[in-house]
């Protein structure tokens, strides 16, 4: 295809997830997989959203899409290609479904026009390969253009949108009333949470199925604490000798691998010591998730707690890596000014730690060494859709600081999984929040055994098949 890219999905056994789930949970699979399997027989679930890499979406598509076909169902992945003009109005319109003005810019006719010429190119190029009855599953707003072109060849088209907002006002109802014309005839749309699903959604077409985690994706398998400190030595986040560990991790296939590239980091001196306790923040660089407000924060408010003072890690993707992500280097020029007006201690103890992206799994790795060796992740987002990083620390048993925005809240119970901070604005709240679960290692430990508990009762990937294979039953008549 000259404009979609197809991303290779490789099948993944259900039975992986035995020992976590239990063999009731993977006989009930199991069953629905064979059913579903029986019911697709002749055609194809397509999944198709704008980034193969980088991402919550990118990195939840490639194991559940990985199990669907394990289950023995024809499944594909493609990415749109848009023009830089195309994915700044996107980028709007996901600052805009979250209630944030972003760059301001208008969502007129003119950007009507524009987004409607890369969808229906893109449509194009996908209907020499759907056919009649295929299932359809389009993500966020970069794909819902492409709605009616592939309801009018017969698909049958979901349309899932991983962001929101709570206020249905402003730009909220302004992103929503620019997407509302693409949608009308989605056989059903998805949301993370009821709080985000618009009136132009809700006629009884609209479900809640919230995201998932993989616990044997190279984000989430086990690492022991040798291996942990070896990738990261290697990685060059913290300072050597890596000791007896390797670092190595295992691919998607199951086969061995090491990680082998450096993280490009800006900080003064050296790399925090093995002993260090580290703060984390993962993520893009993205204004909603506040990375200089984490800085900020931490640089006022956090200082000097605990035997050995604490450093902290703002770690996100190599700047132009993601595609369809046209801020990041403004973020991170605006992060990197903020950073060279501390006052130089607080330089010596603040990391901007740019992760390597040529190889997504490596990077993934990279990911789960960091947030394993934290002593806190923090997530400090204006607004947040689900927040899978949140997901990931969890399931690592991290305690957990963070907002009380958006889907953080269906996860996190203020005081039993982690600690929520009501206003994201109160640096001094998050300060607070991170100096109580740096003093007290007890507590500390208790909220991340409940963290790692809750994701496996509630977020893990063999939840989120079942709700699909649900959802598919009921718009496949």
């Amino acid at each position: 295809m000259p404009r979609l890219q197809e991303v290779q999905v490789r099948p993944r056994p259900i039975e992986l997830l035995l020992p976590i789930v239990g063999e009731d949970q993977i006989r009930e699979t199991t069953r629905v997989g064979g059913e579903m399997r029986r019911r697709m027989e002749g055609r194809v679930f397509w999944n198709v959203n704008s980034t193969g890499v980088g991402g919550g979406v990118a990195e939840m598509l490639r194991p559940l899409l990985g199990y669907v076909k394990g289950l023995g169902i024809d499944t594909r992945w493609l990415v749109i290609e848009g023009t830089s003009e195309f994915f700044r109005i996107t980028k709007r319109l996901h600052h805009a479904l979250h209630g944030s003005r972003g760059d301001g810019s208008h969502l007129g006719e003119r950007e009507h026009a524009v987004y409607e010429q890369v969808l229906q190119t893109n449509a194009e190029e996908l209907l020499r390969h759907v056919r009649p009855r295929d299932i359809v599953l389009l993500h966020d707003p970069q794909t819902a253009g492409m709605v009616p072109h592939l309801v009018r060849s017969g698909a049958i088209v979901i349309w899932r949108c991983h962001v929101g907002g709570e206020n249905h006002h402003g730009d909220v109802k302004l992103g929503w009333s620019f997407l509302d014309p693409y949608l009308r005839d989605a056989a059903a749309t998805i949301f993370s949470s009821n709080r985000y699903i618009p009136d132009c959604c809700d006629h009884g077409r609209s479900v809640v199925i919230p995201p998932s985690i993989d616990a044997f994706s190279a984000k989430n398998q086990d690492l022991d604490d040798a291996t942990v400190r070896a990738i990261l030595v290697q990685a060059g986040l913290v300072e050597g000798p890596a000791g007896e560990g390797s670092p190595t991790f295992r691919r998607d296939d199951g086969s061995p691998a090491r990680v082998q590239r450096h993280a490009s980091v800006l900080r003064l001196g050296r790399a925090p010591s093995w002993e260090t306790p580290l703060v984390v923040q993962v993520s893009r660089w993205d204004p909603l998730k506040d990375p200089a407000g984490v800085m900020q924060g931490f640089a006022q408010h956090v200082n000097g707690v605990g035997p050995t003072g604490p450093e902290l890690v703002l770690a996100g993707p190599t700047v132009g890596a993601v595609p369809d992500d046209p801020e990041d280097t403004a973020v991170m020029n605006q992060l990197v000014a903020v950073w060279r007006s501390l006052p130089r201690p607080d330089q010596n103890r603040i990391h901007l730690a740019s992760l390597p992206m040529e190889d997504v799994e490596e990077n993934a790795a990279i990911v789960n060494a960091l947030q394993r060796h934290a002593t806190v992740v923090v997530q400090k987002s204006l607004h947040e859709g689900f927040g899978l990083t949140v997901t990931e620390a969890m399931w690592k048993s991290r305690p957990v600081v963070a907002s009380a925005v958006g889907g953080i809240q269906d996860q996190i119970t203020d005081g039993v999984h982690g600690l929520l901070v009501q206003d994201p604005l109160d640096t001094g709240a998050v300060g607070a929040a991170l100096g109580r679960v740096l003093q007290d290692s007890d507590y500390a430990a208790l909220l991340g055994r409940n963290a790692h508990c809750r994701v496996r009762d509630e977020f893990l990937v063999i939840r989120h098949l079942i709700q699909h294979a649900e959802l598919i039953d009921r718009v496949d008549k």
